[in-house]
């Protein structure tokens, strides 16, 4: 199997794992967005921006794609009425007690977790990425 059937084949896994595990409102979603790179900083930007636009996340995976290396790959849907449902907050550490502590810090504000992956770091390392959200105030 090529690699680029590989990734086809894990985003679509993904997206099908979402739509069973979602609640009607998010698996009647019109729209998607598939966003994807190697650093937490820029897909938690990107999410805050399709969150604005109405976009909630739907899935992610972590793994090396065609074109980016080794990549974070997010799926964001948007409902019809397009209303900013939630705000995000991406995690990303090599310890699993790092994770927890910043799990718990974040949950005392409110989010909660929606989706994890793992993934490679861009020096050959592995790191948890978990992403979180909480309604918008």
């Amino acid at each position: 199997m090529t690699h680029a059937r590989r990734v086809a084949r894990r985003l679509a896994t993904c997206a099908i794992a979402a739509a069973v595990a979602t609640p009607a409102a998010v698996a009647a979603q019109s729209d998607y967005r598939v966003l994807a790179t190697n650093k937490t900083s820029s897909m938690l930007k990107e999410m805050q921006e399709a969150a604005e636009a109405g976009y909630q996340f739907v899935c992610v995976m972590g793994g090396e794609t065609s074109f980016g290396g080794n990549e974070v790959v997010v799926i964001m849907g948007k409902a019809a009425d397009a209303v900013p449902r939630f705000e995000y907050r991406l995690l990303a550490t090599s310890k699993t007690s790092t994770m927890q502590k910043e799990i718990k810090e974040a949950a005392d504000q409110g989010y909660q977790v929606v989706g994890m992956a793992v993934g490679e770091t861009l020096v050959g390392g592995s790191e948890i990425v978990t992403i979180m959200r909480r309604p918008r105030s």
